[in-house]
């Protein structure tokens, strides 16, 4: 599994291409070669890029999962909802397609922010406006996810 680290900002033209930047297209250089897969984020009004790899890991799950429960059915449909297979272009450029754009709000101004497999690709406006809803509950959300006691889950 990738990790992927940093927040960039890039802008996005007309026709929905952004260049992704030199740092972090060294760090998905790895993934380059077998495309990434984009979709709706699930929780928040942003888009999600896969590497190929990690969306296969992520298919196997959901695919695990019995197609014979109408909820089962009704997730999946509604989590691929979207889903587009997209490259980077020898530009260096991702095209994010129309219907994407609509669904995050993406205009000019673009945030890639990495979620450790993934990057997620926010409107600016709607980045700052998370990251800021989010500040006064971040501390109690980081003890209830991550302060547990035990010590077998190798964070301190």
């Amino acid at each position: 599994m990738n990790s992927f680290i940093g927040t960039y900002e890039c802008k996005a033209d007309a026709k929905g291409r952004l260049m992704i930047p030199a740092v972090l297209k060294k760090q998905l250089s790895a993934a380059l070669q077998d495309g990434f897969v984009l979709k709706r984020a699930v929780f928040q009004p942003c888009l999600e890029l896969y590497p190929m790899a990690e969306w296969n890991n992520l298919m196997a799950k959901v695919n695990k999962l019995n197609r014979f429960k109408k909820k089962n059915n009704d997730f999946i449909r509604r989590f691929t909802a979207g889903v587009k297979v997209v490259e980077v272009d020898n530009a260096g450029r991702l095209l994010i397609p129309k219907d994407l754009i609509g669904f995050s709000g993406i205009t000019k101004e673009v945030v890639l922010a990495s979620a450790v497999n993934i990057i997620e690709i926010w409107d600016k406006t709607k980045y700052e406006q998370a990251i800021d809803d989010a500040a006064s509950d971040f501390a109690d959300l980081a003890e209830e996810v991550m302060g547990q006691d035990d010590d077998d889950n190798g964070i301190s």
